[in-house]
């Protein structure tokens, strides 16, 4: 602690779940003033969650409803990201129950991430919009070096998704499996996969199997935060969907059905929607309480 004052209450809230058993949990600090970086990562690895949300004041000339504006800052275990997705989605659900559904504008290191809260037959929903993506190829080398790490063979990728890096706050591998059960077996060489991550810079590695035109299933791999799957992936899911509307896979105006967390036996659900002329993508879900 920077200061003699006490320790701020810190939540606990799961995102892109309605039960506190399934989607990814977060820690959410709703006022971190008096928090230094060190306190911060100290919270989150305490936790042990993938990543921690912690608020403060808005910087200046952040426009926003009144009130309702924040400087928001992620931790894993590990270290500081710059952007993400479930604790964003976390922080804005736990807000909403203590000042109302509406509107909410955070600063994040990634740019401005608008959130807007909805209350949907006496459930909380919350939508992000992410800042604007993009979609960059990956080489020859680092795809075979990343599919090592994973122990996949070549002929177990899906040829209808060519491997890319994307991005919409966060940079994540994408990688579509031929097949579910592909998908199931995740046992992967976590440093070897966590070094290829910190050298290409990614969050995530998102692996993708199709079940239908606008359902999918993903697992992402986490090792660079210090836990081996993240169980709900909003940053993730906004890079796959910007990915998926890039390379043609699905409409320009298109909402998809991501599930996650299934393998690992926290079921979750996120909804990525595309809008026509608006690069930015929409990730959407909701969440609970925990304890």
């Amino acid at each position: 602690m920077t200061t003699n004052a006490p320790r701020p209450e810190v939540l606990r809230y799961t995102a892109f779940s309605s039960s506190p058993e399934g989607g990814n949990p977060a820690g959410v600090v709703l006022d971190a003033a008096s928090l230094s970086d060190g306190d911060m990562l100290a919270v989150a690895a305490e936790l042990g969650y993938s990543e921690s949300a912690f608020l403060t004041a808005p910087p200046e000339g952040l426009e926003g409803p009144e009130g309702r504006t924040f400087r928001i800052r992620y931790f894993s275990p590990k270290a500081e990201v710059p952007f993400c997705g479930h604790a964003t989605v976390a922080t804005a659900l736990a807000l909403a129950e203590r000042i109302g559904p509406g509107e909410l504008v955070f600063a994040t290191s990634a740019g401005t991430v608008p959130v807007s809260v909805a209350e949907e037959d006496g459930t909380l929903r919350a939508t992000l919009t992410s800042v604007e993506p993009h979609v960059e190829e990956v080489s020859d080398a680092d795809l075979a070096e990343a599919l090592a790490a994973l122990d996949w063979p070549a002929g177990d990728l899906d040829p209808a998704f060519p491997p890319r890096i994307a991005f919409a706050g966060a940079r994540h591998l994408v990688l579509g499996a031929a097949t579910r059960a592909r998908l199931a077996e995740l046992a992967y060489d976590f440093a070897r996969l966590e070094a290829l991550m910190h050298r290409l810079d990614l969050t995530t590695v998102q692996l993708v199997w199709r079940e239908s035109a606008t359902v999918f299933h993903v697992r992402d791999p986490f090792p660079v935060g210090g836990v081996v799957e993240d169980p709900a992936t909003g940053a993730a899911a906004a890079a796959f969907g910007a990915y998926a509307r890039d390379l043609g896979l699905v409409p320009e105006d298109a909402v998809l059905t991501l599930h996650q967390g299934e393998d690992l036996g926290r079921p979750g659900e996120l909804t990525v929607t595309l809008r026509p002329g608006d690069p930015r993508v929409r990730v959407a879900g909701t969440g609970a309480r925990i304890g």
